[in-house]
């Protein structure tokens, strides 16, 4: 397997594979960020209203998928950015872990009678980020979301929040891995925030998702006139 890298006319790559054998053919050039978010091993069945149906995530029986590429990456020295379970948190030398609180409008699943919402999600930061760029921001991060942001995928995530996370942890030109792609939210964010991505994705209908993204997103940049125009791109901007 050949892993084409990102470049300034394609800064996003999108490749359809397994992600451990991907990185395994990845060669050793720069990598500046991991940001991902790998199954949590909750066996999620359902999320949101916009999917009909049960829908499932591929890997999700366990941890273990993610546990191996997030050691695969601590292994080549990249720094890594990893969405966690409150429950089930990576294992590894961490240097922080930011609460991403998604806002009432989700979080209704669980037992109603004896629970409380869980609106929000775990982020765990590697300790190789050479640097946290820009003002000395809480811990908390609100990003409120409303159900129509699983429209794309049933774990996707807020772009709001990926922009912020990337112009945080990397520079622009700077090069990111997401092995756990979903709908590309990821790549979007780094096209909008001036940076290149490399995303991985499994799952054929997901990745034609990221490719029809990204495909979208190019050229798009903060206040874009085509950004104001495409809203497809960011459905969860107005929760």
């Amino acid at each position: 397997m050949t892993v084409e890298m990102p470049t300034d006319e394609n800064p996003v790559v999108v490749v359809e594979g397994d992600c451990l054998d991907v990185l395994r053919a990845m060669p050793d050039g720069r990598v500046d960020a991991v940001v991902t978010d790998p199954p949590y091993g909750i066996a999620l069945s359902s999320h949101g209203t916009w999917f009909r149906g049960m829908t499932t995530i591929a890997g999700d029986e366990s941890t273990a998928i993610g546990q191996k590429v997030i050691d695969q990456c601590h292994s080549r020295q990249w720094p890594v950015l990893a969405f966690a379970s409150p429950l089930k948190p990576w294992r590894g030398d961490w240097r922080q872990a930011l609460v991403w609180n998604k806002g009432g409008a989700v979080g209704i699943g669980g037992d109603r009678a004896t629970c409380w919402k869980q609106s929000w999600e775990l982020i765990q930061v590697g300790r190789l980020f050479p640097e946290v760029y820009g003002d000395r921001d809480e811990a908390v991060l609100e990003f409120p979301i409303s159900p129509s942001l699983s429209r794309h995928h049933p774990a996707a995530k807020c772009s709001r929040l990926m922009r912020y996370l990337v112009r945080k942890l990397t520079r622009p030109g700077d090069t990111i891995i997401d092995p756990f792609a979903g709908s590309g939210t990821t790549g979007v964010a780094a096209i909008a925030e001036g940076r290149k991505a490399i995303l991985i994705e499994k799952e054929p209908k997901y990745a034609a998702i990221c490719r029809r993204r990204v495909a979208e997103a190019m050229g798009l940049g903060e206040g874009s006139l085509l950004a104001a125009l495409q809203p497809s791109l960011f459905p969860e901007d107005s929760p």
